[in-house]
Order: structure tokens, then C-alpha cells, then sequence
């Protein structure tokens, strides 16, 4: 009898098949957990470094890890950290809200230690403002962007860009929020939009504890952030300082993009990608004056 024979009498062994898709399982969670996850931006708070369709890739690793680095958030809230590190002004981190599981993305705007207030929407930070320069305003397309209020707001898709709809000599449409330069202390620099005057643009000076950090969305009246109560408090946000444990990694590119018009169909995924934000680096560039 040959061996292709006896294979087939044989037949397939089931235990081989599981036990390999189980370890091939376990792979893909232990590089999730330790290394870096693909993260989808659901929302408008980090307009305009972040769009809604976004798909970036965020390491696991330079804060060290915690329960929040499991995958799926499996392991039970703590405040333990392994090889624990502190992030930096103006990284763009993923953070879960002290009330449920679920990921946030913002901008690090204050350390442990630091003494931070708001007044008329511009940082106070340990006793100084943080420089906010007027900018050209940024372009944003008016057309199957997602661009939803989903911060306070009835509708969850209310445009609250359209008073800043402009009319290209093309004929296509944009948005020109008004747009600001924030540098941090470190030289950290990125665009900012801040078009309405809201409650969070003021809060009184509070220090921020040991082994926590505040985080603003970019997209300051549409980012519920650490100005914003959580929904322990009856809000959304993250009700303050949050703690590093709870902070699961640091986003570090754009891979791909779609916009709007992507849907299940995936003859809709190549007219709504945007080519131009591909490979886009999440890292804030350092002002003149500030680079090594």
C-alpha cells in the first residue's frame, strides 16, 4: 500500500488542524498585546490630525505594559505596570475611560507633576500659556468626510463645520475651521481647531498627580477629554488626570484611509480612499529652534 494510500485511510487529523489555528491564535494576541495593534478612528475629536476612516498602527510597548495591553482589555482594571515609562508632550496616545472598556485616542498635553488650567481655550501650563498661533485654516472636505458632532450633540451626525463652508475656484467644497499652531514645552507642534466658545475652554489650575497625564483632543470643541466628566459623573469623557496603567500605546502612523463613501461593498473601498494620508507619521514634529 502506498503512503498516499494510508494518508487518506487515515484521514485528516483534526487535533493537528485545531492545536495549529489555536497557536497561530495565540501569535496574533501575544503580537497585539506586546507589540502593536491596528487602531480605526470612529470619530471627529482629533480633526484635524486624525479623520474619521483613518486606520493606523499603534505600538504597545513605550509606556510598558499594563491590563490595558491585553487584548480586548481582558484582564482586570489595575494600577500595575511593567517596565513602566512616561510618555511625552504631544504623543498621540490610546486611553480607555475610567467608566467602560473602550478605547479613546488624544494628545498628551501635561505630565505627572504639572500644574495645567484653561482660559479661553488656551493651556496654562505651569504658570505659562502655551504658545497658540494663528494659522492659514486647514482644508477640510466637505464631502463624505464623517465630520459628526459626536460630543454633546442630539444629532450624532450634525455637521458642525458648515458655517465653514467655502466654494473652490474647482467647484469642489471645503471646510476652513479657524486653526491654531500649539507648541508644548518640549517643541511638540501640531494644528489645533477651536471655533466656538464652550464650557471646556476654561477649568481652574490643577495639578496632575504621579504616574497620570492629561490628554486633549485636537479637535478642541468636539473631544471628550480629561476637561470632560466621565460617565461615572454623567458625562463621556475622561473625568480628569487619567493614570498611565490605563493608557494602552502610542499611535505612530496612518496606514490607509476611507472616507465616507466606503461601505460593506468593496467596490466602494478605492473611490473613498485617500492616498494622501497613507504612511502620514503620528509623531508631532519638533518647532524650529527645538530639533536635535
Amino acid at each position: 500500500m502506498s503512503d498516499d494510500e494510508i494518508k487518506k485511510r487515515e484521514g485528516i487529523n483534526w487535533w493537528a488542524e485545531v492545536r495549529g489555528l489555536a497557536l497561530m491564535l495565540l501569535a496574533v494576541l501575544a503580537f497585539h498585546t506586546f507589540l502593536a495593534k491596528p487602531f480605526y478612528i470612529p470619530s471627529a475629536s482629533m480633526v484635524p490630525s486624525l479623520m474619521v476612516g483613518d486606520r493606523l498602527v499603534v505600538s504597545k510597548y513605550p509606556y510598558g505594559w499594563s491590563w490595558v495591553s491585553a487584548s480586548f482589555h481582558a484582564l482586570p482594571r489595575s494600577s500595575w505596570r511593567i517596565a513602566p515609562d512616561t510618555p511625552e508632550y504631544g504623543d498621540v496616545v490610546i486611553v480607555v475611560p475610567p467608566d467602560r472598556a473602550e478605547d479613546y485616542i488624544k494628545r498628551v498635553v501635561a505630565l505627572p507633576g504639572d500644574r495645567i488650567a484653561m482660559v479661553n481655550g488656551q493651556i496654562i501650563l505651569n504658570g505659562e500659556p502655551v504658545p497658540q498661533d494663528m494659522e492659514p485654516p486647514v482644508r477640510l472636505p466637505a464631502d463624505n468626510q464623517n465630520l459628526c458632532d459626536n460630543f454633546g450633540s442630539a444629532s450624532p451626525c450634525l455637521d458642525v463645520f458648515e458655517p465653514y463652508r467655502v466654494r473652490l475656484d474647482d467647484g469642489s467644497e471645503v471646510y476652513e475651521p479657524p486653526t491654531y499652531r500649539e507648541t508644548l514645552p518640549n517643541g511638540a507642534t501640531y494644528l489645533i481647531i477651536d471655533h466656538v466658545q464652550q464650557r471646556l475652554d476654561n477649568f481652574e489650575e490643577l495639578t496632575v498627580p504621579d504616574g497620570h497625564i492629561f490628554l486633549m483632543g485636537d479637535n478642541r470643541d468636539h473631544s471628550a477629554d480629561s476637561r470632560a466628566p466621565s460617565g461615572l459623573d454623567g458625562g463621556n469623557g475622561l473625568g480628569g488626570p487619567v493614570p498611565i496603567a490605563d493608557v494602552g500605546g502610542r499611535a505612530e502612523f496612518i496606514t490607509f484611509s476611507l472616507d465616507g463613501r466606503a461601505t460593506l461593498n468593496p467596490l466602494t473601498w478605492w473611490p473613498a480612499l485617500r492616498p494622501d494620508r497613507a504612511w502620514t507619521s503620528l509623531r508631532p514634529p519638533l518647532a524650529e529652534g527645538n530639533a536635535p
